[in-house]
């Protein structure tokens, strides 16, 4: 046990500053919903300003890591999925909030989330066979995250910012990044289709999973030779 917590904080200290941050991003995630709920009238403003800065952190690790060569296979894991984690928790709460086009906005918030986890698959899926990079980042992409994140962050603020009315801009923004969303994943499965139409990578997939059951299953079939009742006669010595 202590060679464990020996190791454990090892790796706590040895962390870069990346992976430090992508790790405060994810613990933004339920200080976000606590402010959500909290009966006080600051709490749109501490929510607006929590995704704020969540994605100001992100930003910051990705800048960090390449200036300084500090990006790691764990932090590439870690950073998406702090990411999908702050947006989706974000647009939940606002569903639930929602209360006029509820229906319109739910759905343009399911379309996010599951472009989301479907590109999340298929970038795994990719990876599998070795064809990762077919699934580079597009212009479109990166606009429809501006869109959505600047659209959340209005939807949280929720109130008038002089003359400016957020919670308008925020629907229509997420409209549009919903829009995006769609568009963009329009793009990446047409980027991945001549490697999902290619019948051997499926045969090449499925083999490898039949690979590894049989490896995780640990049996292997006994020879005849060797099962009970089935061993050869000893030979006999010549006589005299």
């Amino acid at each position: 046990m202590r060679a464990v917590n020996t190791t454990l904080v090892h790796y706590i200290m040895s962390m870069t500053i990346p992976t430090i941050l992508t790790l405060l991003r994810i613990a933004l995630v339920p200080v976000l919903v606590l402010f959500f709920y909290l009966p006080v009238p600051w709490s749109n403003f501490a929510c607006a300003f929590i995704f704020v800065l969540a994605a100001i952190t992100d930003i910051a690790d990705g800048y960090i890591a390449r200036k300084t060569s500090q990006m790691s296979r764990f932090g590439e894991f870690l950073d998406p999925v702090a990411d999908k984690l702050m947006v989706a928790t974000a647009l939940v709460l606002l569903v639930q909030r929602q209360e006029t086009y509820e229906a319109v906005f739910a759905i343009a918030a399911a379309i996010i989330i599951g472009r989301e986890i479907t590109i999340s698959a298929l970038r795994e899926w990719m990876s599998e066979v070795g064809e990762r990079a077919l699934l580079s980042v597009s212009w479109v992409g990166k606009t429809k995250t501006i869109f959505q994140m600047t659209a959340i962050s209005f939807l949280l603020y929720n109130d008038d910012i002089y003359w400016i009315p957020t919670a308008l801009v925020g629907q229509l923004l997420l409209y549009m990044a919903a829009a995006l969303t769609l568009w963009s994943m329009w793009t990446y499965l047409q980027s991945a289709w001549p490697v999902i139409s290619d019948s051997r990578f499926h045969v090449h997939y499925h083999h490898h999973d039949q690979v590894d059951d049989t490896t995780n299953s640990g049996e292997q079939e006994t020879p005849a030779s060797e099962k009970p009742g089935n061993e050869k006669p000893a030979a006999e010595k010549p006589a005299g």
